[in-house]
Order: C-alpha cells, then sequence, then structure tokens
C-alpha cells in the first residue's frame, strides 16, 4: 500500500509540471498524417488567458523529452518560463533523412524536404496557433541533419522563428557562408545558438567552426549569439549539455533578479531603483513578447537597494508601481510605511500600516507584520 501511495504521488507531482499529448496530424503538403507530440505548461489549463512561447523540435522523438525536462526544472525554480513544446516525430522509416532533403547543387531543400519545410512554416504552426495560446515568440531546434535543415528558415525574408537552437549541425552545401550572410541583413531580433564537441566528426567541426568564426564578426545588438565546443563530449552526449545553455541564453531577461546582478547592477547605483525594476520588464516584455507581474522577490531586491542607499523618496514610486501589479495586496501600503517610517513620518506610516492591514496577503507581508509595525511605531 505505502508503495502505491509513493507511486501515486510520484506520478501526480510529474503530471503538475506539465501535460504530454501524442497526436496525427495531416498535412496536404507531404500527403500523409505525421505524428507530433505537444507538451502544454501545468499551467496552462489554470491562466486562461496566458499567452506561452512556442519550441519546435525537429527530431521529437528523442529530443522532446530532454528538453521538456530542462525546461520543467527551470520553471520549478522561475528560472525559464513556461513554453508550449511540439516534437515532430522522425523516427518511423527514417523520416529524418526524407525531410531533410536538399539539392547536391543549389544547397536548398528539395522533394520531400522542400514539402516538410512548408509543412513545418505554412500549416503545422498555423496548425497550433489555432488550437493553443501561443506567444509570439517561436524557436525551433533540431540535432545534426535537422539541426542543419532548420537554418533554412533563416533564408526567409522575415523569419518564422525568433530562435534557433543548432547542435552539432550537419550544413547543407553552402550554409556556412549563406547564414551568416542572412543574419547581418536581418533587422529582427534574432537568437541563435550552436554547438559541437570533439567528438564530432572533423569534417563537420570544421564547417561549424568556419560558421562560428563568420557569425562572431557580425556586430549587432539584433543578434544574440552563443557558441560552445563541448570537450570530452560525443556527437550525441552534447545534446544534453546544449539543451540547458541554449535555453538560459535565450531566457537570461525573463530570469528573476540574482545575488549578482544585485551586487553588480543595482546596489552600486545612486538612483533610479524603481527605473532599473520597470526597464527590466519592459525589455522582457519586448525581446520575448511575454508580459507578466513584477516578481515579489524583484519588488524586495529594489526595496533593500533604495534602504540601502537611504533613497526613501523612491519608496513612493515602487508603492505606484506595487498598486498596478497587484492592486489587492499590501505591498503598495506597505512601501509607503516604508518610506514615511524612515523619513521620520510617523503617523502617516502607521496610518500607511493600518490601511495595508485591510488588504490581502502576499508574500512574507502579513496582517500581524503590518499590526505589529503600527503599534511599534504608536509607542515612539
Amino acid at each position: 500500500m505505502k508503495k502505491l501511495v509513493l507511486l501515486l504521488s510520484i506520478l501526480y507531482t510529474i503530471s503538475s509540471f506539465s501535460q504530454k499529448i501524442t497526436e496525427e496530424v495531416f498535412s496536404p503538403k507531404l500527403n500523409e498524417n505525421r505524428e507530433i507530440t505537444i507538451g502544454l505548461p501545468a499551467s496552462y489549463l489554470k491562466n486562461t488567458n496566458q499567452k506561452y512561447p512556442l519550441l519546435i523540435l525537429l527530431d521529437g522523438d528523442y529530443l522532446f523529452d530532454p528538453f521538456q525536462g530542462a525546461l520543467n526544472y527551470g520553471a520549478y525554480w522561475d528560472d525559464l518560463p513556461e513554453v508550449i513544446i511540439v516534437g515532430i516525430n522522425q523516427n518511423k522509416n527514417d523520416e529524418r533523412t526524407a525531410d531533410c532533403a536538399t539539392n547536391e547543387i543549389s544547397g536548398l531543400p528539395d522533394e520531400k524536404g522542400n514539402q516538410f519545410f512548408e509543412f513545418i512554416g505554412m500549416e503545422l504552426v498555423g496548425y497550433l496557433e489555432k488550437k493553443y495560446r501561443i506567444a509570439p515568440f517561436k524557436i525551433i531546434a533540431g540535432h545534426d541533419v535537422t539541426a542543419g535543415f532548420l537554418n533554412f528558415f533563416l533564408y526567409k525574408e522575415k523569419p518564422l522563428f525568433d530562435a534557433y537552437i543548432s547542435m552539432s549541425p550537419e550544413l547543407p552545401l553552402g550554409m556556412e557562408e549563406h547564414i551568416p550572410s542572412r543574419l547581418n541583413l536581418l533587422d529582427q531580433n534574432i537568437y541563435y545558438y550552436q554547438s559541437t564537441a570533439d567528438g564530432d566528426l572533423k569534417k563537420m567541426q570544421d564547417r561549424i567552426k568556419a560558421l562560428d568564426k563568420a557569425v562572431k564578426e557580425i556586430k549587432k545588438p539584433s543578434l544574440n549569439y552563443q557558441f560552445d565546443e563541448f570537450k570530452g563530449a560525443s556527437h550525441y552526449s552534447l545534446v544534453l549539455h546544449s539543451i540547458p545553455n541554449a535555453l538560459y541564453q535565450f531566457f537570461s531577461v525573463y530570469q528573476p533578479i540574482s545575488m549578482s546582478e544585485y551586487n553588480e547592477k543595482i546596489a552600486p547605483l545612486s538612483s533610479g531603483y524603481v527605473d532599473y525594476l520597470i526597464k527590466k520588464y519592459e525589455t522582457l516584455e519586448k525581446s520575448l513578447s511575454l508580459k507578466m507581474n513584477i516578481r515579489i522577490n524583484d519588488f524586495k531586491a529594489i526595496e533593500a537597494a533604495i534602504l540601502k542607499n537611504k533613497a526613501f523618496e523612491e519608496l513612493d514610486k515602487l508603492a505606484d508601481l506595487a498598486k498596478k501589479n497587484y492592486p489587492k495586496s499590501m505591498l503598495s501600503d506597505y512601501e509607503l510605511g516604508l518610506m514615511y517610517e524612515n523619513m521620520g513620518d510617523l503617523k502617516k506610516a502607521v496610518k500607511a500600516y493600518q490601511t495595508a492591514f485591510q488588504k490581502e496577503e502576499i508574500g512574507d507581508l502579513t496582517k500581524d507584520m503590518m499590526l505589529d509595525k503600527a503599534d511599534e511605531l504608536k509607542n515612539q
């Protein structure tokens, strides 16, 4: 009985992270059914107004689980956003070879490769956008032959995807020259990650490194690029190294304020602490198309910097920001109470804490805490 309860507990914990669905989608372009695996975020059914970034995985039959695991782990610690994952399974009758077919002379998708390219861009993404709540930010990922193939989406005048994860790519003809040229011309923000390992074939490494060298010469703020060369890794094990590196590269702006960010960027400021917080979340929305409430811990980090540097008047602006993000909570009145208390206006501080008492608790702020602070100031 204990073993059964433990098993059910484990299964509940896993299912609470995300939902996994396998279905077949008919493609008129391919004239066949294709199997896809869909991972919906744990909050998908609860947060009915929330839209989520989309991650398309080529080689979904073996890349889906490691990507889902990394994303679930990052989302648990609020380091990575929740993402809708869609894996295109390509292990049936060696589909990946036919799917990624290219012309030996032009280096472009050919025969079924062209049909598969159109299936993704003209059918699958549109199908998913109609069925699920998908944010504008879209990622595509692949490994070896599919990693090379996904780069063709950069050849379009306006690429469908914003971010590309190319793990040990087997590059089609001329791609190490074409990709830097395209990246140099594109105006939209592009996130690009590629990797290799000393266990890769030398002829693959040479072309991958040539591509890396050319991309690193591009100096554009709209290009977010990272290259990894893993030592002691094989062509296959590099995948498990690449996945978290790529995700944390793309979503670095999403992460909450860390101790290093606080110590290096916030605490040394002489003013503008609240402006820093506002800009951080504006950048998040602009870069990743994600609109979210400012985290409580980020409010507390800015509050700590204000108190440390005795810029107490900024607590007024922080209170306004708290009211916009959490209008029913006590956070806004608490920040006002802190401001009045530190500026010596104890009467207004007591009133602010008493008002906070009437609002909803949030984070580590409680009604008892507000009463205690008000009573303490009354007795001074």
